[in-house]
């Protein structure tokens, strides 16, 4: 069995652990875009006054409406982003064997893998991903970050520090949303980790069949997607009835909210719901920068508006947190998948019954 995706690519028809069940099929393409996704623009953020008040709104309007929004005159130089960019194009066009050395499965922190880390999915997404943790600098561990292709250390050490740094600008805003100093939503995550996954998705034989990322909300604090002009990320905010294409914009970073963020507003800003759909056209590739809490940090609204309730009945450890969202999804995947194996004994013995004789059957 293949252990990358660069083989299965070229083959005409969908190996069965990728295929999703119906429900879960994407229902809108990859390059339908949609602009109601709002960019907003950071060019004079860091200035006192009226620039800055109607920047921070902006960004507490789209935290309230979908949890996503996409943000342009961020500070992340241009050149580091496309050096980023050629750099994580460059590793998934290396052979099987070389991107293998990051093998990550059976339980490995970082490197590559197919589909997910996540172990007992039922059903496979269609992409690659590498993936390293780069924050706290103490639990850096550099053997599981690519040696090739070359520059890979130091671009990606630059662009996490850039990437940290907008984070927390962002966490800013959200802090004085919610009437609370600037720091306090940074200061909830302890000692703030970061996690970058590198997503590749290759050309796909039937990509009405299956997902590059499977729906979900991330758990954390805040992400930064970076993605390429391909289009594939996908958002809801009714429950998965009806999707939209986040539009494209060249050189933005897509701001998603996880979990802890939700939890930590009290669920007033939304936890961006959404999932990465494929093509058979060509690969798309995104970066996701994910902030999250530190394992021991506290998750529970900072601060309860007159007049609402706490949505989580008492506080737990992001780790706990964590642990409950996993075991949950993995539960849920688990009940699906039987109720579908059910289904399908029910119809063989219906089958089964219906070849039978007549007389066979009544006696």
């Amino acid at each position: 069995m293949a252990k990358t995706l660069t083989a299965l690519a070229g083959e005409k028809t969908l190996q069965s652990k990728f295929v999703r069940d119906e429900d879960e099929r994407p229902t809108v393409a990859y390059n339908q875009f949609s602009n109601v996704i709002p960019v907003i623009s950071l060019a004079g953020i860091d200035e006192a006054g009226s620039r800055r008040n109607e920047i921070c709104q902006k960004i507490v309007e789209a935290c309230e409406d979908w949890g996503i929004f996409q943000v342009v005159d961020h500070g992340v130089d241009a050149g580091l982003i496309a050096d980023m960019t050629r750099l994580a194009r460059e590793f998934f066009a290396m052979p099987s064997e070389e991107k293998l050395r990051f093998d990550m499965s059976g339980g490995k922190k970082g490197g590559f893998i197919v589909s997910s880390h996540l172990q007992g999915e039922a059903v496979q997404d269609w992409r690659e991903i590498v993936t390293y943790f780069s924050y706290p600098l103490r639990a850096r561990d550099y053997s599981r970050w690519p040696d090739k292709p070359e520059g890979w250390r130091s671009v990606t050490e630059q662009y996490s520090e850039k990437l940290m740094s907008l984070a927390c600008k962002l966490l800013e805003v959200l802090s004085e949303a919610m009437g609370l100093e600037k720091e306090a939503l940074t200061k909830a995550c302890v000692d703030m980790d970061q996690k970058v996954v590198v997503n590749y998705y290759p050309k796909c034989p039937q990509p009405d069949l299956t997902l590059g990322l499977k729906r979900h909300t991330d758990p954390g604090t805040i992400t930064l997607l970076l993605q390429d002009q391909v289009g594939g990320l996908q958002a809801t905010r009714d429950g998965g009835k009806s999707w939209i294409t986040v539009q494209p914009v060249e050189g933005a970073f897509v701001v998603n909210l996880g979990d802890h963020g939700h939890f930590l507003s009290n669920g007033r800003f939304k936890n961006a719901d959404h999932q990465a759909v494929v093509n058979s056209n060509c690969s798309r590739l995104s970066i996701a920068t994910f902030q999250n809490p530190a394992p021991e940090a506290v998750v529970y609204p900072l601060k309860v508006r007159e007049g609402e309730e706490a949505i989580l009945p008492e506080p737990m450890t992001f780790a706990e947190m964590y642990r409950r969202k996993m075991s949950k999804d993995l539960e849920l995947a688990r009940l699906k998948k039987l109720a579908k194996e059910q289904e399908q004994l029910k119809d063989v013995e219906k089958a089964k019954l219906e070849a039978k004789p007549l007389e066979q059957i009544l006696a």
